[in-house]
């Protein structure tokens, strides 16, 4: 990852060398200059806040993982078992940086408005981990896309403490809140259809007639047909 070593790239990295040594605390942007001999002026471009390095980091994951990803149709797979690949490429991508990913958590869970900035950037994430796995983007992405980010952080954090060399505990953890995620969102897309079935059910018969008919009776001229059909 970051083989296009950019101002933004060199800042990431040294963020993420600093939590590894220091914690989060340890991330500043005077220690990221000093490290990578950019100036405040250079950071100050491609960030606002300290978070804005862990959004960026979480974006060069987005196109990392995209890079690897087979396209949907390259293998007969279910559409559970290609956001089962997206994710563990995911944390594949990121086992680098595990030891700073390690502190910066433990760090953010006392710091919950520093997480919260990191919302959207994650939510994007997911996103885009639907797209990789061609998944349905329609009416429902949003629940989709909220679902799994939910898994995501929940096995982010098993992964966190996962070091046997295949994951295993990882996995089993993915595996098993994939599956009930699948199931609970077709209950919830069963649900509104038939809640959808019985709202137009519940229409008055006849009130798009009704309504052509008035439409029709105001756009009409004075005395035409319409509005004295004796003619008189």
């Amino acid at each position: 990852m970051f083989e296009e070593y950019s101002k933004r790239n060199r800042a990431i990295q040294a963020a993420l060398e600093l939590a590894a040594e220091g914690g989060w605390k340890a991330v500043t942007f005077a220690a990221i200059a000093d490290r990578t001999g950019l100036s405040l002026s250079d950071l100050r471009r491609d960030f606002i806040w300290k978070t804005d390095l862990l959004s960026a980091f979480q974006s060069e994951v987005d196109a990392e993982v995209l890079a690897k990803a087979k396209p949907p149709g390259a293998a007969q797979q279910s559409p559970r078992d290609r956001v089962f690949d997206m994710i563990m490429t995911r944390f594949e991508v990121m086992s680098p940086y595990k030891p700073a990913l390690r502190r910066i958590s433990s760090a953010l869970c006392c710091h919950p408005a520093q997480a919260a900035q990191l919302m959207p950037s994650s939510i994007a994430s997911q996103y885009w981990m639907l797209a990789g796995a061609g998944a349905k983007l329609d009416p429902g992405t949003g629940l989709r896309v909220a679902g799994l980010a939910s898994i995501y952080a929940k096995v982010f954090r098993v992964w966190l403490d996962d070091d046997s060399p295949g994951l295993d505990r990882t996995m089993a953890a993915l595996d098993r809140r994939l599956k009930v995620g699948e199931e609970w969102l077709s209950r919830v897309e069963s649900t509104c259809a038939s809640l959808c079935r019985f709202a137009c059910g519940c229409m008055p018969r006849g009130w798009k007639r009704r309504d052509a008919r008035d439409t029709t009776a105001e756009q009409a001229p004075p005395g035409s047909a319409s509005e004295n059909p004796a003619g008189a």
